[in-house]
């Protein structure tokens, strides 16, 4: 899938991006929805979050027969300069080679993915790497962030040029005929940012919100700890703004994930978040941009820390909780198979007057 040579977000300022306003979803639509699950011949809410969730999709779409035929997995990739500081047992390699498979369709996400009949659109954002890699966008800000540990991982611009990427493929997506789309991600080093942008957005602990990421040993851990501890000083996060606080310590693929949120809010496009790296975007994007949220939907509950406080934050409460952890957006994936199944049952739905017994009524 093809974006638009000359992106028409990629101009934004502060100033203006500050301007952008979200209008709710349709209230009306939602509630119909919601009808329209109760003359399912079945108990009242016998189909549980699912019923809540199509709800939420089709006021996000505007409409109560709900098509999510198309739908996508926008994968932000880069780069992290903190790296450098031993906060991850791979190197900057990885993230190019998993890419690199990713436009193979030979990640688990890819797999995953094709098995449902979803695509995959994975983009580099900030690769450290010379050459482009073939199969996958080009939207490079640059070839990686920062050391954060010694200087802002991003400058203002780039954090901003990032989210405009993100905005811009929700708008080509949606131009393509996309109904439904999810956020993923590959980054070595990108739960270290994630794990600094959420304890300054949460006000909290840097402990708190900080795991082990891809398996780091005790010593890695406390590493990663104090590095993130020592930023939090430095740029004095815990008061600052969300766009000062991803810039100095987030990623290339944060901002993007960011962009694609407020994307799916600003063209109501529903926006499935896979686990804490695209939960920590998602506040970003929230709050940045008020209203976002709405357009945002949980999938599951991943193992880092921070995602109990980040959920809370969202008011999301995710679908799955089976220790995810693999990232990419195969959570976001395993959301769009159930999403099927269940409205399997709401558009070919089997009334009450169909088997020739009363409706189920609601007394509360």
């Amino acid at each position: 899938m093809e974006c638009s040579e000359k992106p028409v977000w990629n101009k934004y300022t502060r100033e203006e991006l500050g301007q952008l306003t979200v209008t709710p979803p349709d209230e009306t639509v939602r509630k119909q929805v919601l009808e329209n699950w109760d003359k399912v011949a079945k108990p009242l809410d016998g189909m549980g979050s699912f019923e809540t969730l199509t709800a939420r999709i089709g006021a996000i779409l505007g409409t109560a027969r709900i098509d999510i035929s198309r739908k996508a997995v926008i994968i932000m990739c880069a780069d992290n300069g903190i790296v450098e500081e031993g906060v991850s047992q791979s190197g900057q390699e990885v993230t190019a080679a998993v890419a690199l498979s990713m436009a193979g369709k030979h990640s688990s996400v890819g797999r995953m993915a094709r098995w449902i009949g979803a695509d995959t659109i994975p983009v580099d954002i900030g690769i450290n790497r010379e050459e482009p890699i073939p199969g996958v966008l080009d939207r490079r800000i640059r070839r990686g962030t920062r050391n954060f540990r010694k200087e802002p991982a991003m400058t203002q611009e780039e954090a901003i040029r990032g989210i405009a990427v993100g905005i811009d493929m929700v708008y080509a997506c949606k131009e393509a005929g996309y109904r439904l789309l999810a956020t993923g991600e590959m980054g070595i080093g990108n739960t270290t940012t994630s794990s600094a942008v959420a304890a300054a957005l949460l006000q909290c602990e840097v402990s708190r919100v900080t795991g082990r990421g891809a398996g780091l040993s005790d010593a890695g851990l406390a590493r990663k700890r104090q590095v993130i501890a020592e930023a939090m000083e430095k740029y004095d996060l815990y008061h600052a703004d969300a766009l000062t606080v991803l810039a100095a310590v987030g990623g290339l693929d944060s901002a993007g994930l960011a962009g694609v949120c407020i994307g799916g809010a600003l063209f109501h496009i529903p926006v499935v978040l896979d686990g804490v790296i695209s939960m920590v975007a998602a506040l970003a994007a929230q709050r940045l941009v008020p209203g976002t949220g709405a357009y945002l939907l949980p999938s599951h509950k991943g193992k880092e820390p921070a995602v109990e406080c980040l959920m809370k934050a969202l008011g999301a409460a995710p679908v799955i909780d089976a220790g995810l952890a693999l990232g990419e957006g195969t959570g976001a994936v395993m959301l769009f198979a159930l999403l099927d199944m269940a409205l399997q049952v709401y558009q070919d739905r089997t009334t009450f007057s169909d088997i020739r017994i009363e409706q189920y009524q609601r007394f509360l």
